[in-house]
């Protein structure tokens, strides 16, 4: 995959440092983990905003 991924500035820098990663891929956001970086999951930037905000906010739904 050619994307541009981006790592947290909240990661660490050692080997063992773990982080999720993202890339835009034109109109969507894709999602990684560093450690499986295979397993790519793709959203768009208003469902990845919303997320952002509920997991800020400590609600969850259901």
């Amino acid at each position: 995959m050619s994307d541009r991924w981006q790592k947290s500035t909240y990661s660490g820098t050692g080997d063992n440092n773990d982080c999720v990663e993202v890339a835009a891929t034109g109109a969507a956001i894709a999602l990684r983990e560093s450690d499986a970086p295979r397993t790519v999951v793709r959203t768009t930037p208003l469902a990845l905003g919303s997320l952002i905000r509920t997991l800020k906010a400590g609600t969850r739904g259901g």
